[in-house]
């Protein structure tokens, strides 16, 4: 079933071409979803973005579009407001109807897309011989998000984690270790990640000042890239020794990617260059190879060029993301290319999609976006760091998201007498903790930066992951206290909504598709975060005024099913955000 919106879509373009004529085909119907309950479900705002145009009263235009319309049975009369917007509200009737027919569907209304695509983003992205830190947090949050609600929608997704494991960097790190610890360069595992990144920092030290070791490290990035065999086992080593590491982060967090690093399209940059030579796109700028493109200027207001080979030589970032776009077009037949990236990399994606364009790479029916996102700041609002200024470990963050609810859990039980066995312990602090952690990212607007707080993402009462993990297992909680399996409950249930609370939860929980479709095309999860918020809040709310196991027979048949609905939108809501529930916490 298509989600709410688009039917009205649909049915509002068809009224307005019946009213108005053939010339109005086109034009967006403008259907919203209410800002404001209180004035109904859904909101047409033609009549007043037409008014110029057919020079006449919106509330006239609104008049003859509803004259034109036929909502069948699921609507009460439309409304028109002073502005001509035309309001709709569901008919308690369809609630009922809906809430009986969407508890026994797994996909709760929300159909598949009618034209599958292939989708690759590109997340995560950390650098080889360096540790995650809480910079690496928002894009593999975000990115996991975006790529499970595109999975659920029924895309073709392609998760590509673009690690950092080639270039200058290594050469140094090779040559620094030939003489500090040469055994890490032959043996697996001869290093933990931590010391690796200790020897990382004292190269980059020696490659500042000592120019004969600046020379030998880029002699050993000539012998790593023509692929000389004890460089080359180094390398993979060093690699390895990495991956390992940053695995350990994606399993907890649930992350699955696919690696294909920098490395991986090095044998194709001579082409990208070679090309951009041949199509004239190449000049010359103090030794390097540029590409000078329109509407980018220094402080000066000179035109910035766009580097892709240095003076010496070698080749950069750019040259490898614009052989990474022309593999992902030709070789991965990408319909749609979303890069994950802080917002300070805006202009230099920006920059590589013009240069695909002018180039020919980048076809029209190839969708490219760069979806930025702001910083991770301390609750002073600077940037997070340690007490020593050291940028925060993603391993020391998460550890200690962990450990802050075990202790309150372990203090709990004891002051209920409680006895729970270590495996319930470890689960629900695991799954509160770092669900905590990616839900305060991924409720925030992706493109604002936002305060790092375990006391606020850990909190009970808010917009925060353990309240909506509360108001799930609160559900369950019925279920074991009724004796009632919730799974089984008869597919024929009749159900009766009466309340206003009651008439509350179940309008909302009809929007459930309408936020998917939304967050597919727009790429905020923080829509979807305040939609699965907004549920648990009306759910408490019904909780609290409507009985449920000692209602009548006939009151608690219908609210066990709008509860368990409940349960079940939370559950999904959830797992698109990449975050599990608890039966019990």
């Amino acid at each position: 079933m298509n989600s709410t919106l688009d039917s009205l879509r649909t049915q509002f373009s068809s009224a307005l071409v019946a009213a108005f004529g053939d010339d109005f085909a086109h034009t967006d119907p403008l259907i919203f979803i209410a800002s404001d309950p209180q004035f109904g479900d859904y909101q047409c705002n033609l009549g007043l973005s037409l008014a110029k145009k057919l020079k006449q009263k919106p509330q006239d235009i609104a008049q003859i579009l509803i004259n034109h319309l036929d909502l069948g049975e699921a609507y009460e009369t439309p409304e028109i407001a002073k502005q001509g917007f035309i309001n709709l509200r569901f008919k308690p009737s369809y609630l009922e109807q809906r809430v009986a027919q969407l508890q026994c569907d797994p996909r709760l209304g929300i159909a598949p897309v009618a034209e599958e695509k292939t989708v690759i983003v590109d997340f995560s992205s950390p650098n080889i011989a360096k540790e995650m830190h809480v910079g690496h947090l928002r894009s593999t949050i975000i990115g996991d998000s975006i790529a499970r609600i595109l999975e659920f929608r029924g895309h073709r997704v392609l998760r590509l984690n673009h690690v950092g494991d080639w270039g200058t960097q290594f050469g140094m790190l090779i040559t620094y270790l030939q003489e500090a610890y040469p055994e890490a360069l032959i043996t697996a595992n001869a290093l933990e990640l931590g010391d690796l990144v200790a020897f990382y920092k004292q190269a980059k030290k020696r490659f500042d000042e000592d120019e004969v070791f600046k020379d030998t490290s880029r002699q050993a990035v000539v012998k790593l890239q023509s692929k000389d065999e004890q460089s080359y086992k180094a390398w993979k080593l060093l690699c390895e020794q990495s991956r390992q590491e940053f695995q350990v982060i994606y399993d907890w967090l649930d992350i699955q990617l696919t690696e294909r690093g920098e490395s991986f399209y090095n044998d194709l940059l001579d082409d990208v260059v070679k090309d951009l030579e041949e199509l004239g796109l190449l000049e010359e700028n103090e030794g390097a190879s540029c590409v000078f493109l329109d509407g980018f200027t220094n402080k000066e207001g000179d035109p910035l060029p766009l580097i892709v080979k240095k003076s010496d030589g070698a080749y950069n970032y750019a040259t490898t993301d614009l052989a990474a776009l022309r593999y992902r077009i030709k070789q991965d037949d990408a319909d749609r290319i979303i890069y994950v990236t802080d917002a300070g990399q805006a202009n230099h994606f920006a920059q590589i999609f013009q240069v695909a364009q002018r180039a020919g790479w980048l076809p029209d029916s190839v969708e490219v976006i760069h979806v930025p996102f702001g910083l991770v700041q301390g609750e002073d609002g600077k940037k997070l760091k340690t007490r020593e200024g050291e940028t925060v470990r993603l391993r020391d963050l998460l550890e200690e998201a962990i450990r802050i609810p075990r202790q309150a859990l372990d203090q709990r039980l004891m002051l209920e007498d409680r006895t729970e066995t270590e495996e319930f312990k470890q689960s629900v602090s695991q799954v509160v903790g770092l669900s905590a952690v990616k839900y305060a990212d991924l409720s925030q607007n992706r493109t604002s930066n936002y305060r790092f707080s375990y006391d606020k993402m850990l909190s009970l009462k808010g917009n925060t992951a353990p309240y909506l993990l509360y108001a799930y297992v609160r559900v369950q909680g019925i279920s074991r206290q009724g004796g009632i399996d919730l799974e089984n409950l008869p597919p024929e249930a009749t159900v009766k909504l009466t309340e206003i609370s009651e008439l509350a939860l179940a309008r909302l929980l009809l929007k459930m598709s309408d936020l998917v479709a939304q967050v597919e095309q727009d790429l905020l999860p923080n829509r979807l975060c305040n939609y699965l918020f907004e549920v648990s809040q009306k759910f408490n709310q019904f909780y609290d005024q409507c009985p449920v196991l000692k209602a009548e027979e006939h009151h608690k048949t219908s609210r066990l099913v709008l509860a368990n609905l409940t349960a079940k939108t939370l559950k999904l809501g959830l797992s698109l955000l990449g975050i599990s529930v608890l039966e019990r916490m």
